[in-house]
């Protein structure tokens, strides 16, 4: 049985995941853990477990954690398991490049899985783009269009930005030369290549992700819509399964679905 814990048990992910945990046969609650002062401290998460305040204790005979915390918190949670030799599945999003680094840094002792999102269809969703892109050629304008809910801190979202990192290896284009993340004012024609990504935020839109291809005469759309967080943390409790015992190294959700 792997044993997880749970960081920001108390949130709206860290509920899902503890939900998923209930549900699954194969992992385990081994800790729940929350910020010092926080109300939940002390109460029940699961039979026989509380939430605590110490993530380093808690990791303490633990096979893994999961991470949907906040972006500050990520380098931070990581470098500590890393010292405790603790599997880690990431799946914050908006990370800075030092939390990248310390991610890097501790995929040299321990296997860590970061996704942009856990869901099985927006994975296969990632696919489906690369190889349309791919297929449809250089006459197919294309374009991201990402809605969430109106508490979402980062934008463009990392499934979006994932997206379109799957449309460039489809055109054998580095993103960073042919994004457009936004449009204001008079930003002249539509440049040949360019891949754009639009956010849109309001409501309690859990995520909803849709690509278009756009040709002479035609259009092809592919949309993902989430209508529960339960999907991705299902998703992260597979990936928590699967990555327990794996080498060192950093991992994606392609990994861990074997696609």
């Amino acid at each position: 049985m792997i044993r997880a814990v749970i960081p920001g048990a108390a949130g709206k992910m860290g509920a899902m995941l503890l939900e998923a945990l209930r549900a699954d046969a194969h992992v385990v609650l081994h800790a729940a853990v929350e910020r010092k002062g926080h109300a939940a401290v002390g109460t029940a998460a699961a039979a026989g477990v509380t939430v605590g305040d110490d993530f380093d204790a808690a990791l303490d005979g633990a096979d893994v954690y999961i991470d949907f915390t906040a972006p500050e918190a990520t380098g931070v949670l990581v470098a500590l398991a890393a010292r405790k030799r603790v599997a880690a599945v990431i799946g914050t999003t908006g990370l800075s490049p030092e939390a990248r680094t310390a991610i890097f840094h501790a995929a040299a002792d321990i296997p860590v899985v970061v996704a942009p999102n856990f869901s099985l269809g927006v994975n296969l969703l990632l696919g489906l783009a690369e190889e349309a892109t791919r297929a449809l050629g250089p006459d197919f304008d294309v374009e991201v269009i990402e809605v969430h809910h109106r508490h979402k801190r980062d934008a463009p979202s990392g499934t979006a930005i994932a997206i379109a990192e799957a449309l460039a290896r489809g055109r054998d284009v580095d993103l960073a030369a042919v994004r457009r993340y936004a449009r204001d004012g008079d930003v002249g024609p539509r440049p040949d290549g360019e891949i754009g990504v639009q956010a849109v935020r309001g409501g309690d839109v859990v995520g909803e992700h849709t690509v278009l291809f756009l040709g002479p005469a035609e259009r092809v759309e592919i949309t993902h819509r989430a209508g529960s967080r339960l999907i991705f943390a299902r998703g992260a409790v597979r990936a928590a399964a699967w990555v327990a015992g794996k080498p060192p190294g950093v991992y994606s959700m392609k990994d861990v679905l074997g696609l």
